[in-house]
């Protein structure tokens, strides 16, 4: 028995995902690093063990009619774990925040600004004193009435809708309008309501083309369709809406993004003429505070509007402290350039979850574990020292912190390291090392130790010349103003700044339009799917090969199945008790749903009939359970598949399954997946690949398989344009791009741009130290 008091967590039998019975002794109050390369199961023992379990315990204090109403993880496959004190989580959830969500949402900082203006603001000459709901543009009672709170209104042109006025209606004018049936359908009406559908646009009265494009009439007309000699059309009733009424329709209520999207083409938005973009009403506008409105103060920097902040009563002056305090974190964590209504979209995965670690720095808990996310993940070296002292404010508060980290300074920084291992998937799942960093240098297994020791120097490369340039600017969007850079071609690029410096908005600008790109691949870190239904095998194509061999086997011939009889999305050959999902949720009326394998087909998704025909000795579940690697061999001598599977593997995804759903896997993993599924198409002429921090969440082993595979390409004649933080990767490049110098409107411009020995030499370029570090 270990008492209460014992000053570790202790972890026996953990069997998450490929982790293999491990038993393991973290210390409490002290600063752990969770390393190993992707995939090893640090993730899967860090959050999958030590936070679900501690999430689980959590739940079984709350009332059972409270617990329906809060998503669970679900009980982790561990023997016991004792000495876990409750935990708090901060994970880079890529979820899809709304337009409404901001920084200021975001840190609760809107709610204290709104108060401060509430009690403390300067109001107008008899006003009355207005509630801190009324500074609020997500509310009835402060939102903007004309633009409902959004600061922009959208809206439609002439020019907009009808690009070419030289063609008739008939010969597709309103490009705005659908195609096929539909929009023939409205050039019909048009015709019986009689309209001239044949005359060039341009020539068609002034005030006819307005009723065409914006009336809100929605007239009723009987439609006598041009017969077609091969079939009967009858007359029928035909409503008309107007070119504006359908694209408005369809941005507001569409669930389809395609269609969401090509009306989104034919609006332009600007800044609302009412409330000028502030989103807020008239009455909440006329009240200030330091002689600024709400909305002026939530435009400003976080580190500017701190210095603002200076109350004169006493209820000013405790609000401001609170405002103050709140904002503090937030700027040591290098966000200093964010504003309050910056949008939450607009943010990288490593700013918002720095924004909710600094929130946390405010909340003074004592005595839990903190599990941390690669924090690092999108931070300049500069900002990672930053980082460092926040995590060891969290220890010095009383709080045990644990880390899941690539980047080797956090890990240098660590009191405790824990490197999961050998390799990934089912080559992994084991503990290496337990203990102090330093003793890491004695296990010959580990991948992270190579790198941390620096045994292992970057490969030498000569320098390639460019055989021509990509001329982007001059961009002025958001801190950009006037910014023109040159990118050469034929080379591999690395755009490097502090956070917000400007790199996103300058490698957004490039475009398969400009001089010199013939084929555009831009390769991020979304999503590939945003359900379980969608998988790897799915995504990159794979899964129509393997189910095509399923239906030419003998027994699939006999049987009269078809390649859709091995699909898990359409009735037929999927067991209909789960739909295909493989799992159902059970109802538990006053405890949580919770998911469980299908009682009838346990997971597999098939019916028994499907599952009866085999391939070579495994049935399609089995197959979609195989690993990349795995499935390599099964496949060896089937080319389409090989081929497919052999560029995951070039990527470092061997350890992935086949059927590994889309929602499981992280950033890095679906962009290396979206990289595998280009490299697999044969090479069409010269490419640019635009690559936005491919190497987050990666280890460096994993990096330097994935840097050969972008220097193959480059190798091969085509373009690479990476935004990058990592300095092993940016002394490879064969030229640099350094903006900066510091973040916001500190930012925006090229500091210098030049082979790295030469960025390593610049004076303002706050990557300039640390390239020249690495370049030793």
């Amino acid at each position: 028995m270990h008492s209460p008091h014992d000053p570790y967590v202790r972890v026996r039998g953990a069997r998450e995902h490929n982790l293999k019975g491990v038993d393991l002794d973290i210390p409490r109050d002290v600063l752990v690093v969770f390393t190993g390369v992707s995939g090893s199961g640090k993730s899967s023992l860090a959050f999958g063990t030590v936070y679900a379990e501690a999430q689980r315990r959590y739940f079984e204090s709350v009332a059972p009619y409270a617990r329906r109403l809060i998503h669970q993880v679900g009980a982790p496959k561990v023997g016991e774990i004792t000495g876990l004190p409750p935990a708090v989580s901060l994970q880079q959830r890529r979820s899809s925040p709304t337009s409404r969500s901001s920084v200021g949402t975001v840190t609760n900082l809107s709610n204290s600004l709104r108060m401060l203006f509430s009690r403390a603001g300067t109001y107008p000459p008899g006003a009355e004193r207005l509630d801190s709901d009324a500074f609020s543009p997500n509310t009835a009672a402060g939102a903007c009435p004309e633009c409902h709170g959004l600061g922009r209104v959208h809206r439609t042109t002439e020019q907009s809708l009808v690009p070419d006025p030289s063609l008739s209606v008939r010969e597709g004018a309103i490009a705005a309008w659908p195609g096929a049936w539909q929009g023939k359908n409205l050039r019909d009406i048009l015709d019986a309501l009689g309209h001239d559908v044949d005359r060039p646009w341009r020539d068609l009265p002034a005030e006819e083309r307005e009723w065409i494009l914006f009336t809100d009439e929605q007239p009723v007309v009987t439609v006598h369709p041009v017969r077609d000699a091969d079939r009967i059309q009858r007359p029928y009733q035909g409503t008309y809406m107007s070119a504006r009424r359908y694209v408005m329709k369809t941005f507001a209520d569409s669930k389809s993004p395609t269609l969401r999207a090509k009306a989104e083409r034919f609006l332009t938005s600007a800044p609302c003429p009412v409330c000028r973009g502030a989103r807020l009403r008239p009455e909440a506008l006329a009240v200030t505070f330091a002689g600024r409105t709400i909305a002026e103060l939530a435009a400003l920097p976080l580190a500017e509007l701190a210095g603002l902040l200076d109350g004169g009563s006493e209820t000013a002056r405790v609000l401001t402290d609170d405002l103050k305090s709140r904002i503090a974190p937030v700027v040591e964590l290098g966000l200093g350039y964010l504003g309050l209504d910056r949008a939450t979209p607009t943010l990288s995965a490593g700013e918002l979850q720095r924004l909710r670690l600094a929130t946390q720095l405010r909340s003074g808990l004592f005595g839990v574990v903190y599990v941390l996310d690669e924090p690092s993940a999108g931070l300049h070296p500069a900002d990672t020292e930053a980082l460092l002292t926040v995590l060891a404010r969290l220890k010095a508060a009383g709080n045990s912190v644990f880390v899941v980290e690539h980047h080797l300074d956090v890990v240098r920084g660590a009191d405790w390291l824990v490197d999961v291992g050998p390799r990934a998937g089912e080559h992994g799942g084991r503990v290496l090392h337990s203990g102090p960093v330093a003793d890491l240098a004695s296990v010959p297994e580990s991948a992270t130790a190579r790198f941390l020791f620096g045994r292992s120097p970057a490969p030498a490369r000569s320098a390639r010349s460019p055989r021509g340039r990509l001329t982007v600017g001059p961009v002025t969007r958001h801190n950009l103003r006037g910014v023109t850079a040159e990118f050469p071609l034929g080379v591999f690029t690395a755009v490097t700044g502090v956070s917000g410096s400007g790199k996103s908005t300058l490698i957004g600008e490039i475009t398969e339009d400009a001089a010199g790109v013939e084929r555009l691949v831009s390769v991020d870190q979304r999503p590939i799917g945003r359900t379980p239904r969608s998988n790897l095998a799915t995504y990159t194509g794979l899964f129509d090969v393997v189910r095509k061999a399923f239906a030419a086997t003998d027994e699939a011939r006999e049987r009269g199945y078809g390649v859709g009889r091995f699909s898990f999305n359409v009735a037929g050959g999927r067991c209909e008790t789960c739909q295909g999902e493989g799992f159902v949720s059970v109802e538990l009326l006053f405890l949580p749903s919770t998911y469980a394998p299908c009682p009838d087909c346990g997971g597999a998704r098939y019916n028994p009939e499907t599952l009866r025909v085999t391939h070579r000795g495994r049935n399609i579940a089995q197959v979609l359970d195989l690993t990349v690697e795995s499935a390599a061999e099964f496949f060896a001598d089937t080319p389409a598949v090989a081929r497919s599977l052999g560029t995951l593997l070039d990527v470092g995804l061997g350890y992935l399954r086949l059927g590994q759903p889309a929602t499981e896997l992280s950033g890095g993993e679906a962009q290396r997946i979206k990289l595998a599924s280009e490299l697999q198409r044969g090479r069409r002429g010269h490419t640019l690949y635009l690559l936005d921090e491919p190497t987050t969440g990666l280890h460096p082993a994993d990096v330097e398989v994935l840097m050969g595979q972008l220097h193959d390409l480059v190798d091969a004649g085509h373009t690479v344009v990476v935004v990058e933080h990592d300095m092993s990767v940016v002394a490879g490049a064969d030229w640099v791009i350094d903006l900066g110098p510091g973040g916001g409107d500190a930012g925006g411009r090229i500091v210098a741009a030049g082979t790295p020995e030469q960025v390593a030499e610049a004076k303002d370029s706050a990557t300039a130290p640390y390239l020249a570090r690495v370049m030793v």
